[in-house]
């Protein structure tokens, strides 16, 4: 197979189309359930759309994330009511977390939430993330932890502030009890940070399921460690060109 091109680095300046948007949103649904990530058809990832008032991408209530297309994809606004007619409803109770956090903070352009195994044993954990491994290093300082308040209701206005006080400047949210949420400015950017903080808290549950003792690395390497990993304008985007490659090749028709 001839190697294919080098990926053209992205004008930061320039704001992608609502088709590119959902293109990008569709291949992060797909990766999240090739990569294992999925809870049957909850859970959601949700990009905005530019332009005027708060509209927002989000997958249609009862597809499999296999399943997902960009065309299927339903525009709803900040209340997640949908904003086009679609043959799928929308779950507005599941748009909670996502429109609070899209309105409060100008940098998550994209936010992705999931319930996953490890994500949710690491959540269950009264010691959090553990600096267990490089990847778990990088993250040091950029997880943040929302105490569990119940199921996350549209009438709870108060948590929802909570939610994004918790955030703060992070890009990684563990919600205590419940599972796992990441931001970015851009898909690619907020599915890196999801696919290591996954791959983090993978990492600890193996590591403490041997039984062995807990190699713990001292405060000062996991400083050094965290300031070597620095972040940039286009976080993630170089795997994530490599990662559409991937699903170009093997699931062309999320695209469609």
């Amino acid at each position: 197979m001839p190697l294919p091109p080098p990926p053209v680095r992205p004008d930061p300046a320039r704001a992608l189309t609502e088709r590119e948007l959902r293109e990008d949103l569709a291949c992060a649904y797909r990766l999240l359930a090739h990569f294992g990530m999925t809870d049957l058809v909850y859970t959601h990832l949700s990009v905005r759309i530019p332009g005027e008032g708060h509209r927002f991408l989000v997958n249609p209530y009862g597809l499999l994330f296999e399943e997902i297309t960009a065309s299927s994809l339903v525009a709803v606004d900040a209340e997640g009511e949908p904003l086009q007619e679609t043959a799928w409803p929308v779950n507005p109770a599941g748009f909670v977390i996502h429109s609070a956090v899209h309105r409060a903070v100008d940098r998550a352009q994209c936010v992705m939430h999931t319930h996953t195994l490890a994500g949710m044993t690491v959540a269950a954990q009264a010691g959090g993330l553990l600096p267990l491994n490089q990847m778990n290093m990088e993250l040091h300082d950029r997880v943040a932890v929302h105490e569990y308040e119940g199921i996350a209701a549209d009438d709870n206005l108060a948590e929802r502030e909570r939610i994004v006080r918790d955030l703060g400047d992070k890009p990684c949210l563990i919600l205590r009890n419940h599972g796992l949420l990441t931001i970015g400015r851009t898909v690619g950017e907020a599915f890196y940070w999801m696919y290591y903080l996954e791959q983090s808290c993978r990492i600890q549950v193996a590591a403490q399921s041997t039984g062995a003792p807990l190699s713990m690395p001292s405060a000062e390497m996991v400083e050094r460690v965290r300031a070597q990993a620095k972040d940039s304008p286009v976080k993630g985007w170089l795997p994530w060109q490599a990662l559409k490659r991937k699903m170009d090749r093997e699931q062309p028709g999320y695209r469609d």
